[in-house]
């Protein structure tokens, strides 16, 4: 409970329901808008966002992305919605925030619901809101690879007291105050020691997000000139937490694949993850499933590199990472 206020306060949120993951949360939060029938989404996320469609018993429908921010392609939503759609769920993918607005102005056109998966986006803010107030719900994640933290963990983010005590229940096996049944439900709670680990990792989270802040404006500088390597742009408007770095590798341009680099970092012992490759749509349980045209998630698939970005990465180990890009561009050149 006290985690929970402190988040509230933090997010400037009206209610937060904890969880003990943020995949349980995402399930939970769409099972309790009692929906059926598909779902639009984005085929360049984790799979964790498809799989909590599919245990609601409904069909993801994948469409097209943004090149510039990878985030979901309006447009692609629009031509996608059929009688059977009865929601959307984008992701703020890398803590770069969807165009909410437009997102909204289509969900209320077609009377459909918007669920955001916003697990990248702890902290990220659009002309000073955070993001995770938008939407009928938003869901957030703890995981250990995030920015903010709990070990494990998420929530969801709700804006009247009515969904928080039926998204309450439905986490707690059904159960409301006076020991009442709500019907059907699912143990997903968060517990104590995540609580408190989340409460410590509070007092740190703009120290950590500066720090983010720094290694990205310094890999910024030492990239901009390296021919092949694509840098992602900010947003106007937008409060940024850094937590990836997402870079686009040009082949022709680089004189090297991205799957090459990414070999040659780790024989150099440098970690980066091609994130996200595969596409959902790839595995073969999600590729039954409606997709539109989805050319550019698959071109961005095949191309992105996350690079080693962590909050107390040293100024040297950044640039040891840039210069082994560099060092393999000269050498194929």
């Amino acid at each position: 409970a006290e985690f929970e206020e402190a988040l509230c306060k933090y997010l400037k949120a009206e209610h937060i329901c904890m969880f003990s993951s943020g995949t349980t949360a995402l399930i939970m939060a769409i099972k309790s808008l009692r929906l059926e029938g598909e779902i639009i989404t984005t085929p360049f996320t984790s799979i964790a966002t498809a799989q909590a469609i599919y245990w609601n018993n409904l069909k993801p429908v994948f469409v097209d992305i943004n090149e510039t921010d990878f985030n979901i392609a309006i447009d692609k939503i629009e031509k996608a919605i059929t009688l059977e759609t009865k929601a959307i769920l984008p992701v703020h993918l890398f803590g770069n925030p969807c165009d909410v607005q437009s997102i909204e102005n289509m969900a209320n056109k077609y009377n459909l619901k918007v669920i955001y998966d916003a697990a990248h986006c702890f902290g990220v803010k659009f002309n000073d809101v955070p993001v995770c107030n938008f939407g009928d719900l938003s869901v957030l994640s703890f995981h250990a690879t995030k920015v903010f933290n709990t070990i494990e963990g998420g929530a969801i983010i709700c804006h009247d007291r009515a969904t928080k005590e039926h998204i309450e229940a439905l986490k707690n096996t059904g159960i409301l105050a006076g020991d009442k049944l709500a019907g059907y439900g699912f143990n997903a709670k968060m517990n104590e020691l995540q609580a408190a680990f989340g409460l410590v990792q509070l007092n740190f989270i703009e120290e950590v997000t500066n720090q983010r802040k720094t290694a990205t404006l310094q890999y910024r500088d030492l990239l901009k000139n390296i021919e092949g390597v694509k840098l992602p742009k900010e947003k106007d408007f937008v409060t940024y937490n850094y937590t990836y770095f997402p870079v686009i590798i040009n082949s022709d341009e680089f004189n090297a694949t991205r799957d090459e680099l990414l070999q040659h970092l780790s024989n150099k012992k440098i970690f980066a993850k091609k994130y996200f490759h595969p596409l959902v749509t790839d595995y073969p349980e999600f590729s039954i499933f409606r997709q539109e045209d989805i050319s550019t998630a698959r071109k961005v698939s095949d191309n992105i590199l996350c690079l080693p970005l962590f909050h107390d990465i040293s100024d040297d180990e950044i640039a040891r990472v840039v210069y082994e890009i560099r060092h393999l561009q000269k050498t194929l050149n």
